[in-house]
């Protein structure tokens, strides 16, 4: 599908279940990775995951190009466009688009491991990790008062 064919399509489904014409355009942007669709409100241009289209199917891309209409035709309306507002679900579920896009491919994993740094008091030994580093000779133990070491 090309950026023509998505045009076409997003007119006719725009008129099918906002009986509104879309007036601007809408196009597949490759960089867009852990969301379906983007709706500009400068411009009111709209850009749509190609994955949505290649890893799923017709089906699915209806439902995101849906949800991002809904936030078109809002914004355009004058009423509150966010997710949160209840015009916004309201629509969105008359119109049956999707409120979350599903993960593709591309999205970024979520590391289960994290790094730690390790520190000691040198009076009491006490031991702790943090995520963050920090500077050892400005921080001192609350229990005795004296400075860590990085203990990696």
């Amino acid at each position: 599908m090309n950026n023509q064919q998505l045009q076409e399509l997003t007119e006719k489904w725009s008129m099918e279940n906002f009986h509104r014409p879309f007036e601007h355009q809408i196009f597949f942007n490759s960089r867009l990775r852990t969301t379906g669709g983007r709706y500009h409100l400068n411009d009111h241009h709209i850009d749509i995951n190609p994955l949505m289209y290649t890893e799923f199917d017709l089906a699915n891309l209806k439902r995101v190009v849906l949800h991002e209409l809904c936030h078109y035709h809002l914004h355009l309306t004058g009423r509150d466009y966010r997710h949160r507002s209840t015009d916004f679900r309201r629509l969105l579920a008359r119109v049956g688009g999707s409120r979350f896009a599903p993960a593709t491919s591309k999205a970024k994993t979520r590391r289960t491991s994290r790094h730690y740094w390790y520190y000691q008091c040198t009076g009491c030994g006490i031991r702790f990790a943090r995520q963050r580093r920090f500077n050892t000779t400005r921080y001192v133990c609350r229990r005795c008062g004296h400075h860590f070491i990085l203990k990696n």
